[in-house]
């Protein structure tokens, strides 16, 4: 699998634990915050807001804490001024990583980041050092099970999506940025059930990481970056073959 698949369904698996709550509704309350700031506060006429809050009820996050976020957001209430910043750097065996951030403090968040590079034997780059190894797409997740696969590429494809893949026990609809509202809604509407939609940084190629050693640092690093509060989303270009995950989990 790719390193966009796999660590998202590493990081589905572990964001179903309790434990992690709390740091999930954070990163989505920033999410909201900023989205409302930017395109503003009607999620109707707000896709970015949209997408946001069905992410958050997806984690069951309570309406209260969405209408506040939203309201920070909008200014009806005080809340901090977030900023979107995008960080790059390299991990172990060459693995080329994309970190995009939401903070109200940007020297704390390149500290935490340089210092989980380093910790788990990456190194933090300079700006454009990865990025024109990705593509920016939309990409929903949906279970296999009880899916009519012709009948998902046919709506997909009808809606506007470029590709449909199979990843795992998932499929995996992928689309240009501009569509995405537009094919995660058709899907909606035509009854297939969403895990996960959002968008995210496709890495154009991909490494293949043979050693279980080095595959298991990648995926601390992954995880140690994922942790921080102020990490929205990482993307990687690692591949990791099916027995090796199978090893390490």
């Amino acid at each position: 699998m790719s390193g966009h698949s796999k660590w998202s369904t590493i990081k589905r698996k572990k964001g179903a634990a309790d434990a992690k709550r709390g740091k999930i509704f954070t990163k989505l309350i920033r999410e909201i915050t900023v989205a409302a700031r930017t395109g503003g506060g009607d999620p109707d006429g707000n896709p970015r807001l949209r997408t946001a809050i069905l992410t958050a009820k997806a984690e069951n996050m309570p309406k209260d804490n969405i209408d506040r976020a939203i309201k920070k957001g909008t200014g009806d209430l005080e809340g901090a001024a977030y900023e979107e910043t995008i960080y790059e750097g390299y991990g172990p065996g060459g693995v080329a990583i994309m970190i995009e951030t939401l903070t109200d403090n940007r020297n704390r968040t390149v500290s935490d980041v340089r210092h989980a590079f380093t910790k788990n034997g990456g190194n933090l780059g300079e700006t454009n050092c990865v990025a024109f190894m990705f593509d920016k797409k939309g990409v929903i997740t949906l279970a296999k099970s009880g899916m009519d696969e012709d009948q998902l590429i046919e709506a997909a494809l009808e809606a506007g999506a470029e590709d449909v893949n199979t990843q795992g026990d998932d499929f995996e609809v992928t689309c240009a940025p501009e569509d995405f509202e537009a094919v995660r809604q058709a899907l909606e509407e035509a009854g297939f059930p969403i895990l996960v939609a959002e968008l995210s940084m496709i890495p154009q190629t991909t490494v293949e990481l043979q050693d279980d050693k080095e595959a298991a640092r990648v995926l601390r690093l992954m995880e140690s970056l994922e942790d921080l509060d102020d990490v929205q989303h990482v993307s990687a270009n690692f591949d990791i073959p099916d027995e090796i995950m199978e090893r390490l989990s």
